[in-house]
């Protein structure tokens, strides 16, 4: 099976990054359904959802996003009528 790496946190120094290996065919899917939106790459789509699936099972979500991307996600409810 095909797969490709991808690194979390472009920013990061490599000692703070791992590797994480996925399907190429769902790499393929995930860089489609990421065109046209604000993700730039299927590494920073990927990092925003598990970002969020983890803070949706933790009692404070700031030790998993910072303020920044606290307060785009606030925007964004607030844009889309739910706050």
């Amino acid at each position: 099976m095909d797969r490709v790496r991808l690194i979390f946190e472009p920013n990061m120094s490599a000692q703070e990054r791992v590797t994480i290996k996925i399907p190429k065919p769902l790499y393929n899917r995930i860089s489609k359904i990421i065109e046209n939106t604000g993700f730039s790459s299927v590494t920073d789509f990927i990092v925003y959802v598990l970002r969020d699936v983890i803070a949706m099972r933790s009692d404070d979500p700031s030790k998993y996003l910072n303020q920044t991307e606290i307060e785009s996600i606030r925007q964004r409810l607030k844009s889309l009528g739910y706050l």
